[in-house]
């Protein structure tokens, strides 16, 4: 059954729990994301709805590139796409072993989801190819103008870093200035993302949702 009616996020947990229960329902999903909520499904428990205290964004006015990676993207030889292999994308993020992490919240229920998100025009991957195949790719949702990066992976190096710039230069010609990345990594904090708490975040959000960008 869809959830359509979440609580403001402002009254999230101290966790950043905002919901507990539920399914991924698309219309829930689609919901969520408007008010600035995503899905994080955690093992044992009911599906949780987060809307974190300090929420991790990329303004593309920040965008920081690394001699390594710009020596990196100048060399490789890549051919870059968008939502030329949805699936195959998401499957090869939950298949990947993360630091820290013991298995992935990349559930089959979530990979379901999601591909019906993709179906629908929501969700979107951006992917790297070479001689042998895709190298590596990214994928995220785009509602309203906005865009929250879910997660990407990597079979060649630096090929997921080189995706998700190929995916900053698109979503800056069709007249974003940010993108959510939700949670922090090292990665991300090397490209120029900060947190802002969650009230600026809300901001940020109605403020973009309100110009209406057609992203893809």
């Amino acid at each position: 059954m869809a959830i359509v009616n979440f609580p403001d996020p402002r009254t999230a947990s101290p966790e950043g729990i905002v919901a507990i229960g539920g399914d991924l329902h698309p219309e829930s999903v689609l919901a969520a994301y408007r008010r600035g909520i995503f899905p994080w499904p955690v093992e044992t428990l009911p599906l949780l709805w987060f809307c974190p205290p300090e929420r991790a964004i990329l303004r593309f006015s920040d965008l920081h590139v690394p001699r390594s990676l710009a020596r990196s993207r100048r060399r490789a030889k890549l051919r870059f796409s968008f939502d030329e292999a949805f699936a195959q994308v998401i499957r090869s993020c939950a298949e990947t072993a993360r630091p820290g992490q013991d298995g992935t919240w990349i559930t089959d229920d979530v990979i379901g989801a999601y591909i019906c998100l993709h179906e629908l025009g929501v969700a979107h991957s951006v992917e790297a190819w070479d001689e042998d195949g895709l190298a590596a790719g990214a994928y995220g949702v785009a509602v309203e103008g906005s865009f929250a990066a879910e997660s990407m992976f990597y079979r060649v190096s630096e090929a997921s870093k080189l995706c998700l710039l190929h995916l900053v230069e698109h979503l800056r010609s069709r007249g974003a200035e940010w993108m959510d990345v939700q949670t922090m990594t090292p990665h991300m904090k090397r490209l120029g993302a900060h947190l802002i708490d969650r009230e600026d975040f809300l901001r940020l959000l109605r403020t973009t949702q309100a110009k209406d960008l057609a992203l893809f």
